[in-house]
C-alpha cells in the first residue's frame, strides 16, 4: 500500500515539475519581449490647450483628447473612493493581482456557461494601467499572462498613489473626454471638487463601457449602473448610508459642455490665436501639448467692439432693403420640428429664428424655434409671437432677386413657410417687442490697440463668426483709401516740411508709359493752396499727389514699409493715396506709432504661453526691468523698465500728424461723426466707387481701426465713406470705451514750438487776425515769412490759382516765374 502511495506521489511529483518546467519556460519566453515599465515615469499623455482672456477667463480649448492632468493630491478622497469601489476595492492591499477578486470571477464565468452573458473580468487597476499604457487590448491566454506579470513589477516601483494618478489621468470616458478632470468638465462643466457623490459615481460607472451608460441614449442602465457604484461606496465605508440613499434618488444631471469658445463674442480672437500657435508650435503641441496661453483679449472691450460693428453693419444693410428669408419650411405638420433644423447664428444670441405662420396687412405672426434639449432633442414647447409693421418697416423696401421696389403692408413682405431672424425686445411699457432682423451682406472688421505695448484688446472680424470664419481684419487685404495720407505726409514732415507748409490743391496730370492718369478730389473740386493741415482735415487727393511726387514716392515707401502698413510698397504716385492692400490690424498697429510717440509696435494677441509643467516658454513683453525681482524694499529707488523699443519716427513728427489728425475729428471729415468729449485723433479713409470704408484713430491711450465693406469689393452706394460708416462705429465704440476713464491730453514733446499761424496761408498770423490756429513746429523751424506754394509747376498762371482759391489773392505775390 505505501509502496502504492509513493509510486504515485513520484509520478506526481514528475508531472509537476514537468509542468512547472513547462510554465516556467512559458512565462521566460513571454518576458523576453515585454515592453519597459520604466516608461510610465516619462508618462506624458495628450492633454488640452487651454485658452485665456487677460482677466483669467477661460475661452477656449483644443484638444484630440479632452483631458486636463492632475496629481494625485489634486483629487477629492470621494472620487478616489468612487474609483475604487467600482473597479478594485483591495486595491491598496493586493500585489497588482487580486487573487480573491480572480476566483470570484472565475466562479461567476462558470455559472454563467452557455447563458450567452460575457465572461467577468478580474483586472485591478494596476492590470488596467499595465494593459492601457504598455499592452493592447486582445483577449488572449498571453496578453492577460504578461499584464499579470507587469503588474508585480509595476506595483514594486512604484507607489500605489502613483498607479493611481496614471489610471485616473488616463482612461477613458466617453464624449471624448480623457482622465476624471476632462470627464467631470464634459459631463458637468464642474471640476473634480465641485462633483457630487451622485457625479461621482456616475463617472466611476463609466470607465468599463461608455456607450453602454450613455446618458441620453441609455439613461436607465446608466441610472442602474450608477446606484450600483453607490451602494459599492456604501458597502466598502466611504459613504454614509443616509447620504447614499439621497445620491441615488437624483437624476444623473448630465450637462455636456460644448466645445470650442466659451467666451462670448471671443471666437474670431480665440481664432487668430489659435493659428499663430499652429505656425509657431505646429498641430501636435496645439492639440496634446497642454499648452497654458494667456491672451490680451480684454472681455469688456471685446463685447463692446462686436456691438459696435454689428449695429453698423446692420443699420447700412437694413437702408438697402430686405433680401428674402433664410429658408422656406412646410408648417402643414409640426413647424417646430421643421424649423428647429435650421441652425441658427449660435454666437448671435441676441437673435431667434421663427417661421411665419400667418401674415396679414397688419402683422406676421411667427413660430419660435424651439429651445433644444440637452440632449439635443427638440424641446415640446411651441412659442408665438407677432411682428408689428413698424417693427418690420424697413423690409418694406425690397431688394429680393425675384422683387425689388417699396411695399406697404407686411403680407407683401414675408409669407407663411417663411424662416426669419427676429429680435426680441421690451418697450417702455414693458411689452416684448419682435423686430425683423437679417444677417447683413456686409462686413467689416475692428481692433482695438494698447499704443504702449502693442497688445491687441479687442478684435472683430465680422457680423457673426457662425455666418463667415474669415476674418476681416487680418485677413481681408484692403485698400485703406485716405487713411494712408497719415503716412505720406508724416514722411514729410521728418524731410523739412511744415504743417503750415502750402501745396496747390488744383487739377494734375501724371503721365505714365504712355497711360495719363487724373486724380480727383472726393466730391470734385479743389481749393487751391492750402496748407498741409488743411489736407489732411479734409482728405485732398491732388494735394497728397502733388506733395508725394515732391517728394519722392520712394521715401514714401520707405515710411509705410518702417510702419508696417505694406512688406513691399510699389513706389508709383498712386499707392500714396492707398491703393494698396493691407489688413485693419496692420493700419491699427501703424496709427499706435503716432499715439505712442513715434516708438515701434509689435502687436501681439498674446500674453504669454506656458507649457503643461507651467514653464514659460513664451511671452510678449520684451522689455527688461532687472530691479523687477527684488523682494523686499530696502530703500532702493524704483525699478526702471527699459525700454529699448526701435524710434522710428521723431516723437515731435509723431505729434504733428497727431494735432492735424486731431483736426479731422474736429473740423474735417469726421466731424459731427466722433466725438468722445476727449482729445481724439484720426483719420477717414473711402476708395473708388465707395468698395472700403475705414476710419482709423485714437485717444493717448487707446488706438482703433474699422473698416466696412463687401467681401467681393463692390460698390456701396453713394456717399458710403468712411466718415459716414466707419467713424459711427469707431465713435460708438471709443464712447464706450473710455467710459468712466479721466481724459488726457496728447503729450507735446519738450522743445516743440505752438505758434499761431493763418490757417489759409500758413504763415505767422498777427494778433486779432482771425481764421487762425496754433500749429506746432520743430525746433529752428517755422511759419514762411514769404508765401510759397508747393506743386505750382503743373498750374500755368496766377489766375488758375485765384480762380480755384480766391481767398488767397492777400498773401499771393507775383515775380518771376509766377507764385511764390
Amino acid at each position: 500500500m505505501f509502496r502504492l502511495i509513493g509510486y504515485f506521489f513520484g509520478i506526481g511529483a514528475v508531472l509537476f515539475l514537468i509542468v512547472a518546467a513547462g510554465v516556467a519556460w512559458y512565462l521566460g519566453d513571454i518576458t523576453k519581449d515585454l515592453p519597459d515599465y520604466e516608461v510610465l515615469n516619462s508618462y506624458e499623455p495628450p492633454v488640452t490647450t487651454r485658452m485665456h482672456a487677460s482677466d483669467g477667463e477661460l475661452m477656449a480649448e483644443y484638444a484630440s483628447q479632452r483631458r486636463l492632468y492632475l496629481p494625485i493630491q489634486a483629487i477629492p478622497d470621494r472620487v478616489k473612493a468612487a474609483f475604487i469601489s467600482a473597479e478594485d476595492k483591495n486595491f491598496y492591499t493586493h500585489p497588482g493581482v487580486d487573487p480573491v477578486g480572480l476566483f470570484r470571477a472565475v466562479v461567476v464565468n462558470i455559472q454563467n456557461l452557455g447563458s450567452g452573458r460575457r465572461p467577468v473580468g478580474a483586472s485591478t487597476i494596476t492590470q488596467q494601467v499595465a494593459k492601457n499604457f504598455l499592452l493592447s487590448a486582445d483577449q488572449t491566454i498571453s496578453r492577460k499572462a504578461k499584464e499579470a506579470i507587469l503588474s508585480f513589477r509595476i506595483e514594486q516601483a512604484y507607489s500605489k498613489d502613483r498607479i493611481l494618478e496614471l489610471y485616473l489621468n488616463e482612461i477613458f470616458f466617453g464624449m471624448n473626454s480623457y482622465g476624471i478632470a476632462g470627464a467631470a468638465l464634459t459631463y458637468f462643466n464642474k471640476s473634480v471638487n465641485e462633483l457630487t457623490i451622485a457625479e461621482t459615481a456616475y463617472l466611476a460607472a463609466l470607465p468599463k463601457a461608455p456607450s453602454n451608460y450613455h446618458p441620453f441614449r441609455h439613461t436607465e442602465r446608466a441610472l442602474e449602473r450608477r446606484n450600483w457604484v453607490i451602494d459599492r461606496m456604501v458597502e466598502n465605508g466611504y459613504v454614509a448610508a443616509a447620504d447614499g440613499a439621497e445620491a441615488k434618488k437624483q437624476p444623473l444631471g448630465v450637462t455636456p459642455r460644448s466645445s470650442g469658445s466659451y467666451l462670448f463674442a471671443s471666437e474670431y480672437f480665440s481664432e487668430e490665436v489659435r493659428r499663430e500657435l499652429l505656425d509657431r508650435y505646429g498641430e501636435k503641441a496645439l492639440y496634446q501639448g497642454g499648452l497654458s496661453v494667456r491672451t490680451t483679449l480684454d472681455p469688456h472691450l471685446q463685447v463692446l467692439a462686436r456691438k459696435a460693428l454689428q449695429h453698423g453693419l446692420v443699420n447700412f444693410d437694413e437702408r438697402r432693403g430686405y433680401r428674402g428669408p433664410v429658408a422656406t419650411v412646410d408648417v402643414a405638420d409640426d413647424w417646430g420640428k421643421a424649423v428647429s433644423e435650421i441652425e441658427p447664428l449660435r454666437d448671435v444670441p441676441e437673435w431667434k429664428l421663427g417661421v411665419v405662420l400667418a401674415a396679414t396687412g397688419s402683422d406676421v405672426e411667427i413660430g419660435l424655434r424651439p429651445e433644444p434639449q440637452v440632449s439635443g432633442a427638440v424641446g415640446e414647447e411651441r412659442d408665438t409671437a407677432v411682428i408689428r409693421p413698424e417693427d418690420m418697416k424697413w423690409a418694406f423696401r425690397l431688394n429680393r432677386e425675384d422683387k425689388r421696389g417699396t411695399v406697404k403692408t407686411p403680407d407683401q413682405v414675408l409669407s407663411v413657410g417663411d424662416v426669419v431672424y427676429v429680435e426680441p425686445r421690451e418697450d417702455d411699457e414693458g411689452t416684448m417687442r419682435y423686430r425683423l432682423r437679417q444677417p447683413p451682406k456686409v462686413q467689416g472688421g475692428l481692433v482695438a490697440m494698447d499704443p504702449h505695448t502693442g497688445r491687441v484688446l479687442a478684435m472683430v472680424g465680422g457680423f457673426s463668426f457662425a455666418q463667415s470664419e474669415f476674418n476681416r481684419a487680418t485677413q481681408a487685404m484692403r485698400q485703406p483709401g485716405s487713411s494712408f495720407k497719415p503716412f505720406v505726409y508724416a514722411a514729410a514732415l521728418d524731410n523739412g516740411y511744415t504743417p503750415a507748409s502750402v501745396i496747390m490743391d488744383a487739377p494734375i496730370e501724371i503721365v505714365s508709359g504712355g497711360d495719363v492718369w487724373r486724380p480727383k478730389n472726393y466730391g470734385g473740386g479743389s481749393a487751391g493752396p492750402s496748407t498741409l493741415r488743411l489736407g489732411i482735415e479734409k482728405s485732398r487727393n491732388l494735394m497728397t499727389v502733388r506733395l508725394a511726387k515732391d517728394m519722392g514716392m520712394n521715401l514714401v515707401a520707405e515710411y509705410a514699409e518702417r510702419f508696417g502698413v505694406y512688406d513691399h510698397m510699389l513706389p508709383v504716385l498712386a499707392m500714396s493715396l492707398g491703393s494698396g492692400e493691407t489688413t485693419v490690424l496692420r493700419m491699427v498697429s501703424a496709427y499706435s506709432v503716432f499715439a505712442n510717440g513715434g516708438k515701434q509696435i509689435k502687436p501681439s494677441l498674446i500674453d504669454r504661453i506656458q507649457d503643461r509643467y507651467g514653464k514659460t516658454i513664451f511671452k510678449h513683453e520684451e522689455r527688461q526691468c532687472d530691479a523687477c525681482v527684488a523682494t523686499a524694499w530696502l530703500g532702493q529707488d524704483e525699478p526702471e523698465v527699459v525700454d529699448d523699443r526701435e524710434q522710428v519716427l521723431d516723437p515731435m513728427t509723431a505729434y504733428q500728424i497727431t494735432s492735424m489728425m486731431e483736426g479731422v475729428v474736429e473740423r474735417g471729415t469726421a466731424a459731427s461723426k466722433v466725438n468722445l468729449g476727449r482729445p481724439t485723433a484720426g483719420k477717414t479713409g473711402t476708395t473708388n466707387e465707395e468698395k472700403d470704408a475705414w476710419f482709423v484713430g485714437f485717444t493717448p491711450d487707446l488706438v482703433a481701426g474699422v473698416f466696412i465693406g463687401y467681401d467681393n469689393p463692390t460698390p456701396m452706394g453713394r456717399g458710403a465713406t468712411g466718415g459716414a460708416l466707419a467713424a459711427p462705429v469707431f465713435n460708438e465704440f471709443m464712447n464706450a470705451a473710455v467710459e468712466g476713464t479721466r481724459p488726457s491730453d496728447f503729450r507735446i514733446p519738450d522743445g516743440m514750438k505752438l505758434i499761431a499761424i493763418n490757417r489759409t496761408t500758413g504763415m505767422e498770423a498777427y494778433p486779432g487776425e482771425p481764421g487762425t490756429i496754433m500749429e506746432a513746429f520743430k525746433p529752428g523751424t517755422g511759419p514762411s515769412d514769404i508765401y510759397s506754394v508747393i506743386g505750382m509747376e503743373d498750374v500755368a498762371t496766377g489766375e488758375e490759382i485765384l480762380q480755384q482759391s480766391p481767398q488767397a489773392s492777400q498773401a499771393v505775390t507775383s515775380g518771376a516765374g509766377g507764385l511764390y
